[in-house]
């Protein structure tokens, strides 16, 4: 059984005997045809176990906090979409050029209070980021909570993340390529 497998087969349990606050059951899985949409939408594909956990265990709601997002579809819970909530950041982050919003970092479940917790669908190992935009800047908002999504999985699943009332104050770092990811594209010569 691969990496992959086990996790996914250790989240399916756990998202059938729990449910996040706003959720009444577990949505169906989304199917092939969904994902390829979201890839269309986004301009970039979903790290190969973000897509099987949409494609294998269900459409949002699991996980920690208010639950993954929905992928495309707004969800009973009143959560947005993924990949709508991913395209309204990118606009902002265009409107208001102080807080831009890196290109390829999906949020996958909100905190409140406009927290999120996205996947850098550009790293390799699908790095989990919180979002914070209640800081004085932008600089200063963004902050690795898993090196991997398999990670911040697990440490949802072992009840250990900083989120959790046992939680002793964990400190996350900061996501230090942010600048390097909002930078503006060098202007080309005529």
């Amino acid at each position: 059984m691969t990496e992959i497998e086990q996790v996914l087969t250790r989240v399916a349990v756990q998202a059938r005997d729990s449910r996040p606050w706003g959720w009444p059951s577990l949505p169906a899985p989304v199917d092939a045809a969904t994902l390829d949409r979201a890839r269309e939408t986004l301009g970039f594909p979903l790290p190969p176990l973000l897509a099987a956990l949409y494609e294998q265990v269900g459409d949002g709601g699991f996980g920690p906090s208010y639950g993954l997002l929905p992928l495309l579809d707004a969800a009973p819970s009143g959560e947005p979409a993924a990949v709508a909530q991913y395209l309204a950041n990118r606009e902002y982050g265009r409107k208001d050029p102080e807080w831009p919003w890196p290109e390829g970092v999906l949020p996958i479940s909100h905190w409140g209070c406009g927290m999120y917790a996205c996947v850098d669908c550009r790293s390799p190992q699908a790095t989990v980021l919180l979002y914070e935009p209640n800081a004085d800047a932008a600089d200063g908002a963004w902050f690795v909570d898993a090196p991997t999504l398999t990670d911040w999985l697990c440490v949802w699943m072992d009840g250990t993340g900083w989120y959790e009332e046992t939680d002793k104050g964990t400190d996350l770092a900061p996501w230090d390529d942010f600048r390097i990811r909002t930078a503006p594209a060098p202007q080309q010569a005529p």
